[in-house]
């Protein structure tokens, strides 16, 4: 392999991680054909832990109030409350990203103290150009609110406590 087309694939991997950390994805996996019997196979990839996302966004707000006045609100949790094991957790269906609300600058679909009726939207979790809204199971009231809008989240992660 000459070294024009070694700094070529260099450039080539160094985009594909600026396109995954841009649209919050996972994982890429490319393969290029040079040849017959020249390719590059790529798969770029990322550790992400949904659970302690959720966790660290009221200790973010506890540590800077001023900035996330409505994060604040919410009740701040102990590191071995697990969220997804409550009984009024509501998880994402699918992997995604979240929004809280229906379109840029309108008021979100819920917020802590609400109360909701089962089927009511909660949140929209875009996946692969698609929104789906995400209803309640059961009428109750918004506890917590576990992710951030604009966020990613994974298959089984806890987005809001109901009860």
């Amino acid at each position: 392999m000459t070294n024009k087309t070694h700094e070529a694939d260099v450039a080539f991997i160094q985009a594909l991680a600026e396109l995954l950390r841009e649209n919050d994805l996972t994982e890429l996996q490319v393969k290029r054909e040079y040849g017959e019997d020249d390719s590059l196979s790529v798969t770029v990839s990322r550790a992400m832990a949904a659970a302690p996302v959720a966790v660290a966004v009221p200790a973010q707000a506890a540590v800077a109030p001023a900035a996330a006045p409505a994060a604040a609100a919410a009740p701040v949790v102990a590191a071995t409350d697990d969220p997804a094991s409550h009984p009024g957790a509501v998880t994402s269906p699918m992997v995604g990203t979240i929004y809280m609300q229906a379109e840029p600058g309108a008021a979100a679909f819920i917020k802590v103290g609400d109360s909701v009726s089962e089927g009511d939207t909660l949140l929209i979790v875009e996946a692969m150009k698609t929104m789906n809204h995400i209803p309640a199971p059961k009428s109750g009231t918004v506890k917590r609110i576990l992710v951030e809008d604009g966020s990613p989240v994974e298959y089984g992660a806890p987005l809001v406590i109901l009860e």
